[in-house]
Formats: structure tokens, C-alpha cells, sequence
């Protein structure tokens, strides 16, 4: 599954192989939250975004059309149309940010619906039900996320909980794997470490996780509003009791120098709607920091969005035409902007593969991690 090809300092270069295709890591996968990228983006953009995994997720699309209706159709690959692996992420963080009103148990969690307010239950066995039906190559284990900040004796409870529900999801991904009509039995499952921001919380939920042999490690519930440093603190705590032969992904992260940094303490696997998001505002990352295109000053301005980038936007449209779209209010706007942004953040990792199969990623580290945070 995860093949460790080679490290620098701590951080890894690495191969993971699925039953729908092999990862190169360091990898960010890109979010189609319900099917497809917000921003009027498709599944078959992404392959000429360098795109190597589609994300997908489990509540949205429980919600809208149903986790059945995606079965009947022939899965949540063939309904949207992407050939590669899929991860499907759990529904417990939309279940604990979205959901105003839930009700935490043992066997799992009630809460009330946000786009019509029924009421419905989910638990480790519900999600895990779920993601079979969506036949998605990876499930993610069903945890509770916890605000930050949070007290200390609540965090240690959930962390348990946390722990136990792993244990049934193992349970009940092994029990439809083994059935005849399961879309993907060869569905794999990453735990999540939970531990809010106390290290000795972190350290003892990965260590009792770890024992429980999943395919991958998830570390959850950080770049919730914490600052950057305490996030790395958390990363460089965990990393030692993280199986060095499994995958491991850090959930929700982040901006490009986030990303950075956390490849340089052991991660290898990363997402978030930032790129999307950003770009629907107007906002095109580039290696020399990100450029807000509705300033006045592109009007004139013939240069693509990044000189010497090869995406789709940058080959054909100027920062004028796209400032001018953002200013008309043109849907094309988001679709373009959206494009280069995905296809930014895979083209970076693509260099920090290429950095780390040279031996030379602490160089590329210095020289781009803070010219990544700048705003231009």
C-alpha cells in the first residue's frame, strides 16, 4: 500500500498504491465536496489539473442525492466521472460544524439536517455504510471534532470515544468488504488522531490508534482558528508514534507555506478548499505570494496570472480579462481562477516530489516558504 521511497530530515517521499490507481507523495488532493469543485469545475478538468485524488464527502452527499441513489448509479468514480482514487471524508466534522443541533452518545450522534432541518443519526457503522455505498477508495474513520479550545477532561473523553468508534468502523468496513455486492471491497480506512491542542492527548490517541492497524493516519481537528505554530508543535509531537510504513494525512490543511512546513515534519497528505474558496474572491496564489486580481491595477495588465505556469488559464486569458470578469460578475471568473489555483497547489507538490527525489527539498524549502506566504 504505502511504499517510503526516500526522507530528508523528516520529511518523506513516498508511493501509495490503490486498487484505482498509485499516489505520489507528498500529494494534496482536491475537494469535490458534493461531487464537483465549487467554482464550476468537473472531475474531467482535474486530470489537466495534475490532479491525483478527488475528495468527496460522506455527509453532503448522504444529504443530496443519498449514498443509494450514488450506489444505483454506479458509484461516487463513475457518477462523477473521475478515473482515480477517491477519498470520501467521514461526515463527523460537518456533523459537529454544520449541524446546529446534535446530540452526542455512545452509539453515536443526532443532529438536525442543514438543508431541511430532519433529524438524523450517525454513527461509526452509519458513516462507514455510507462510504461503502459511495464505493469511494478511502474511508475515513467517523470522529468527533472538537472546538478548539476545549477543556481538558471533555478532550480526553472524546479522544476515547474517538478511539472505540475506530474500533467499530474497523469492524464494519471489514464486515461489507466481505460482501458480494459491495462496489469497492478493497475500500481502505484511515483512523483520525483527535487530541484538540494537548500533546500528551495527541501522543497517547495515536499510540492506542496505531495498534489498530489501519491503512492510513488522519490527523484531525487542527487549523481550526489555532495559531500555525501550535499546529506544527501538535504535528512534531505526534510524528514519532505515527507507523512510519503508513500513509499519513493532515486533514484541512492549508495555505502553501502551511503545506511546506508540514511536509518538512513527516506529512504526506494534505487538503483544503482554500484554493477554491480563495480564487472564487479573486485571490490566485503563485510561487511568489498571492495576487488579488480585483485590484485596479490589472486592468492594463496583459501577463497571464503566473508567467511561466501551464495551466489551462495561464496558456490563454490575462489578468486584465479576468479582472474584468470578476468586475462583470462572470461565473467564468471563479471557473478560470478556480483552475489555476488547483492546478498551483498540485503543480507544487509535484515540486516538492521532484525537490525531495534530489535530495535538495531543504534548499526549496528556505528559498520559497516565506516568499509563499506574501501577499503581492
Amino acid at each position: 500500500m504505502y511504499k517510503l521511497l526516500k526522507t530528508e530530515g523528516a520529511a518523506r517521499r513516498g508511493e501509495f498504491e490503490t486498487v484505482h490507481g498509485t499516489v505520489q507523495t507528498p500529494a494534496f488532493m482536491n475537494v469535490a465536496t458534493a461531487g464537483a469543485i465549487k467554482g464550476a469545475v468537473s472531475a474531467y478538468d482535474l486530470r489537466e489539473l495534475k490532479c491525483q485524488v478527488q475528495l468527496c464527502n460522506t455527509y453532503h452527499l448522504h444529504l443530496r442525492p443519498g449514498d443509494e441513489t450514488v450506489k444505483k448509479l454506479g458509484g461516487v468514480r463513475k457518477f462523477t466521472g473521475w478515473d482515480g482514487p477517491v477519498l470520501t471524508d467521514s461526515g463527523g466534522f460537518q456533523v459537529f460544524s454544520l449541524a446546529k443541533l446534535r446530540r452526542i452518545q455512545e452509539e453515536g450522534v443526532t443532529f438536525a439536517s442543514h438543508i431541511d432541518g430532519r433529524r438524523i443519526f450517525m454513527g461509526p457503522e452509519e458513516s462507514i455504510r455510507i462510504q461503502s455505498n459511495l464505493g469511494s477508495t478511502i474511508a475515513m474513520a467517523f470522529d468527533e471534532c472538537v472546538e478548539n479550545p476545549a477543556e481538558y477532561a471533555y478532550a480526553k473523553n472524546s479522544c476515547a470515544r474517538t478511539a472505540r468508534w475506530l474500533e467499530r468502523c474497523k469492524a464494519e468496513m471489514n464486515r461489507l468488504n466481505a460482501l458480494e455486492d459491495t462496489l469497492n471491497p478493497n475500500q481502505l480506512l484511515f483512523g483520525i488522531n483527535q487530541g484538540c491542542t494537548f500533546a500528551d492527548l495527541r501522543i497517547e490517541h495515536m499510540k492506542r490508534i496505531a495498534a489498530l492497524d489501519c491503512d492510513g493516519y488522519a490527523i484531525g481537528g487542527l487549523a481550526v482558528g489555532e495559531p500555525a505554530e501550535e499546529m506544527y508543535h501538535i504535528i512534531e509531537s505526534i510524528e514519532p508514534f505515527m507507523p512510519k510504513d503508513k500513509i499519513r494525512y493532515l486533514m484541512g490543511v492549508g495555505t502553501p507555506a502551511n503545506i511546506l512546513e508540514a511536509v518538512r515534519r513527516g506529512v504526506d497528505l494534505f487538503d483544503c478548499v482554500m484554493p477554491s474558496r480563495n480564487a472564487r474572491h479573486g485571490h490566485a496564489f503563485t510561487m511568489e505570494g498571492c495576487q488579488n486580481l480585483l485590484n485596479a491595477k490589472y486592468e492594463l495588465d496583459e501577463a497571464p496570472l503566473e508567467e511561466g505556469c501551464s495551466c489551462p488559464t495561464c496558456q490563454k486569458f490575462s489578468r486584465a480579462y479576468i479582472h474584468h470578469l470578476f468586475k462583470a460578475g462572470e461565473m467564468l471568473a471563479m471557473r478560470l481562477t478556480v483552475m489555476h489555483n488547483l492546478f498551483f497547489y498540485n503543480n507544487l507538490l509535484e515540486k516538492i516530489r521532484k525537490s525531495l527525489d534530489e535530495g535538495v527539498f531543504e534548499g526549496f524549502y528556505r528559498e520559497n516558504v516565506e516568499k509563499l506566504s506574501r501577499r503581492i
